[in-house]
């Protein structure tokens, strides 16, 4: 296979351990998980595992044949690094430092982190500043673990494109610090600002490390069931090929309904029918 597919862990109920939505991964045709860790507590806390937990998952990712390729550390979201309330952004240091070690324990590659200095208030010079300096902190640390960060193109204007995310990567200058694009929120910035997509994406050439496969429609970000929105996925996905990316992630959400196993699986299929065209070109 010249790609691979991840799932989304909030794709699945959250009643399921991990050791079920590794299974679930593998019953549905995917080749890994991206694991959340949100801003609940629950999720948070993840990063205090005992070595015996994380020993566990790494035994249940061998036994199932599924891995946990990538993290999506949410949680910079409530605890955003350019928050100038100290104990928010002493947190949300604290939160990024041990996903970072807790990714490199389990063999995770990729740690992607929200595009924005705050989320919950006003962006000043300030807060972008205090943002930079953290990032820099973060980038020492994730370097000498080897492992990735990816900026999430968000859903406001500080970071809701890959040009405006290539800016901060440029400024930190480290390959530890790349790109991780949601074409959902790529979309709806684009249409709205009358750009192309294709363009934007190219801006982040060799700098993109994999992609949110997430459907949108203006103004709404989540929830929005494939084909219902406007992405155009098929020629996103064509893009971010030409240029370089082979991790995908389909994210979507487990909104309650009973039948929420046949999603995953229709995710699966529609995304996989995609990315397969793009080998039969290259044959």
């Amino acid at each position: 296979m010249r790609y691979s597919i991840g799932l989304y862990e909030k794709a699945m109920p959250n009643k399921l351990s991990i050791r079920e939505k590794l299974e679930c991964a593998k019953k549905s045709n995917y080749d890994y998980i991206e694991l959340s860790i949100d801003a609940s507590e629950e999720k948070i806390d993840r990063i205090n595992m005992s070595m015996d937990e994380r020993f566990n998952i790494v035994k249940d990712m061998y036994e199932t044949g599924i891995s946990i390729d990538s993290f999506c550390v949410s949680a910079l979201t409530k605890y955003a690094l350019g928050d100038m309330n100290k104990s928010n952004g002493e947190r949300g240091m604290q939160i990024l430092s041990g996903a970072i070690v807790l990714a490199h324990d389990l063999g995770v590659r990729i740690v992607m982190i929200p595009g924005y200095d705050i989320y919950f208030g006003e962006s000043t010079e300030k807060t972008c500043s205090k943002y930079i300096n953290n990032l820099k902190i973060a980038v020492d640390e994730a370097a000498k673990y080897g492992v990735y960060l990816g900026f999430e193109t968000m859903e406001n204007e500080f970071m809701n494109t890959t040009q405006k995310a290539m800016e901060y990567v440029k400024k930190i200058n480290s390959p530890f610090l790349q790109i991780y694009p949601d074409c959902g929120n790529i979309t709806n910035a684009v249409k709205e600002h009358g750009i192309s997509i294709v363009d934007d994406l190219r801006t982040g050439k060799g700098h993109l490390l994999a992609m949110h496969l997430k459907e949108t429609i203006p103004g709404i970000f989540r929830e929005v069931p494939y084909g219902t929105g406007h992405v155009d996925f098929e020629t996103t996905i064509h893009i971010a090929w030409e240029l370089g990316v082979r991790k995908y992630v389909t994210e979507f959400w487990d909104v309650g309904k009973e039948n929420w196993f046949e999603d995953v699986l229709f995710a699966n299929t529609m995304m996989r029918n995609l990315l397969d065209k793009e080998i039969s070109y290259i044959l």
